[in-house]
């Protein structure tokens, strides 16, 4: 069964509230720490953006160190997202190549709702709804690209993945 982004949301809330975190940017390494985890970076052939390990009670995030530090914020906030909303029905390892921050094909299609969940929680927790409502509420307009750029450098995320956050908040509050 998919988890809806509500749900979603009130896992990421906690977590944020439970780490005493209220401004960006969401200190994903450290929240990884707090939760016992380990993160590793490496560079990793090919596509591979990271993976979750997880034996004997240990959990480690393995982090594609030639990827952008965005991309890496974001890889290690998906790979939580898969130990906090999958822990209970996780293999071994779980290994992603292809994170992204927009809809493809292939996620646009819902084939792995366990992916589609894990991008969620960490677009969720990179640019989470309270704090990024509040900071869009500051702005003119929300469609300008330098206003974009301000808001994707506070939260420490791509423009791109700021723009596709915004617009799906915008299909939630249309009074924008």
């Amino acid at each position: 069964m998919v988890k809806s982004s509500s749900s979603i949301r009130r896992d990421v809330e906690k977590v944020l509230a439970d780490h005493g975190i209220a401004s960006p940017p969401v200190p994903v390494e450290y929240i990884a720490r707090a939760l016992g985890v380990t993160v590793k970076y490496e560079p990793f052939s090919g596509e591979l953006a990271g993976m979750l390990i997880t034996a004997d009670g240990t959990n480690v995030i393995g982090v594609n160190s030639s990827h952008h530090f965005n991309r890496q914020r974001f890889t290690i906030a998906h790979e939580l997202g898969h130990l906090i909303l999958h822990h209970r029905e996780m293999e071994r390892v779980h290994i992603d190549r292809s994170l992204v921050h927009r809809r493809d094909n292939i996620s646009g299609l819902a084939i792995d709702p366990k992916e589609i969940e894990a991008n969620r929680f960490a677009a969720e927790l990179l640019m989470p709804y309270s704090m990024l409502i509040a900071d869009i509420e500051g702005v003119n307009d929300v469609e300008d690209v330098d206003e974009i750029s301000l808001l994707a450098k506070r939260y420490l995320v791509s423009a791109l993945a700021m723009t596709n956050r915004i617009t799906n908040l915008l299909h939630l509050h249309k009074h924008w």
